[in-house]
């Protein structure tokens, strides 16, 4: 799937001694940056890279809610109360701090392909397992299955931002970033929606022993598939450096700094933090939404669990919508700030009308408020990846863009859950929501202080493309394949 390696090196980026204008020709950028020259060419293989993890992601999301999905349900089966099924998908939001900086070292250390595949392994592993736990007495089984999920998803939540820039060209990586979480918001939907058509409400164990062994052995057979494919397709990293700013990522970033000391460097940055407290708010909304969205229905519909799957799958449908639109307009407009702040106020706006209609037996207008929360709120998840690059450009994009932000995410997801559930289980729906918007509310005017800082935008706006423009003569374009020159005082 890769055209001819051009470098005398394979993976570092330094270019063979052809000519700039055989290697403009062939379809390759010379880049020169301090004392390093780089080839840049996007690599064929990219597109099924992003693809293959959007799917594993996605299997992996799938696991995470299913259980929520049917609370009610699995309560039954396994006879425990509903916060024990609530903590099935909390431990994904618990796992996921405490290992974050473990992975981001063995990223560092082995590199992406040994991370994708630890994180579909284990996501296969845990799938496996679970199927030690068609017994109603045995739910400590299916913890262990989906803890081992859990952990799997700490190789995988990080990943979108870090994918896109390694592999994918200046002007597609915000869209290729909403590929990579489309898998997850798919997952989701998937999760809400198959467990609620394929497992019935039934008083018969065995029977329902039987429903969910089939829906067990289909995610085992799935994940087991995408194991395969991650073995597959996945590399560490394209051949060439797919664009100017992994050029100058590569160029730039230090080898002698710690997770430690880049870590106390983010927090020096204000706005970043600013980011990483709004992000956490805007997603622990989301996962406390997902994790109690069964509770919530079946306290105003009682015994349409169905209805459950089709409002968690609008709400999703909505955000991979979101998402992918999210993706193309930044790309575009670079407006990370202007958009967080409307796709904000949007999540806003639709959990109020949620909240509101939810108890007043019109489905069809909770179905259009679920949608503008989707829409929304998966669309900033997206763009708030990006905007955290931006802002702390050359900082390890594992520790900063996707893993502390991804912290804050499971912090406020795991508070706003527990919360939320003891509130509609002591008060009712509307003020466990209302709990809800008040921190929206907060994140909204927080997202308005945040300054649009674009560092990789402002460094690259210091670098020319090296594309001729129309109508130049012939000793122009021979001019103008010359290799685009950094200096260091450029910094």
């Amino acid at each position: 799937m890769e055209d001819e390696d051009l470098n005398q090196q394979e993976h570092d980026g330094t270019p063979s001694q052809m000519s700039p204008l055989e290697a403009e020709d062939r379809g390759y950028t010379l880049f020169r940056i301090l004392d390093r020259e780089f080839t840049i060419k996007v690599s064929k293989r990219r597109w099924a890279v992003v693809l293959v993890f959007s799917c594993y992601s996605m299997c992996n999301a799938f696991q995470w809610i299913q259980y929520a999905a049917i609370n009610n349900i699995f309560m039954y089966f396994y006879g425990v109360s509903s916060f024990a099924i609530d903590w099935l998908s909390m431990c994904y939001m618990l796992a996921y701090i405490p290992l974050l900086l473990p992975v981001a070292w063995l990223l560092e250390k082995f590199g992406l392909r040994t991370i994708a595949l630890a994180g579909s392994a284990l996501n296969c592993l845990g799938a496996w397992v679970k199927l030690g736990s068609l017994q109603p007495h045995l739910f400590p089984v299916t913890v262990l299955g989906q803890v081992v999920c859990s952990v799997a998803q700490v190789f995988i939540l990080g990943m979108p931002s870090h994918i896109a820039s390694v592999w994918f060209g200046d002007d597609e990586v915000s869209t290729a970033c909403s590929i990579a979480v489309l898998g997850n918001q798919l997952g989701i939907a998937l999760g809400f929606l198959v467990p609620a058509v394929s497992v019935p409400n039934i008083d018969n164990p065995d029977e329902l022993a039987y429903y969910i062994s089939i829906m067990f052995y289909v995610t085992a057979g799935v994940a087991t598939l995408l194991f395969i494919l991650v073995i597959i397709v996945f590399k560490e990293k394209p051949k060439h450096p797919p664009s100017r700013a992994q050029c100058l990522s590569y160029a730039l970033a230090s080898t002698d700094a710690s997770y430690l000391s880049s870590i106390i460097q983010l927090f020096k940055n204000l706005n970043f933090v600013l980011l990483v407290i709004t992000y956490g708010l805007n997603a622990g909304a989301f996962y406390a939404l997902c994790t109690l969205l069964n509770r919530m229905v079946i306290f105003h519909y009682v015994e349409e669990g169905v209805i459950v799957g089709r409002i968690g799958l609008t709400i999703v449908l909505a955000g991979m919508l979101g998402a992918v639109i999210s993706g193309i307009w930044l790309d575009r407009t670079k407006t990370y700030k202007q958009t967080s702040l409307v796709l904000y106020i949007m999540t806003l706006v639709g959990m109020a009308g949620y909240t509101g209609t939810l108890n007043l037996g019109h489905l069809w207008i909770v179905y259009i408020t679920a949608g503008i929360i989707g829409f929304s709120i998966t669309g900033y998840l997206t763009l708030g990846f990006e905007f955290a690059v931006e802002l702390t450009y050359l900082e390890s994009e594992v520790v900063s863009s996707s893993g502390l932000l991804n912290v804050s995410a499971q912090v406020f997801g795991i508070i706003f859950t527990i919360s939320q559930g003891q509130i509609i289980d002591n008060y009712g729906t509307m003020p466990g929501n209302i709990f809800l918007c008040v921190f929206l509310t907060l994140g909204a005017v927080l997202t308005a202080f945040i300054k649009a800082d674009l560092r990789r935008q402002r460094i690259l706006r210091i670098v020319p493309k090296t594309k001729p423009q129309e109508g130049e003569g012939e000793e122009d374009i021979k001019s103008s394949k010359a290799p685009t020159t950094v200096q260091k005082e450029h910094f």
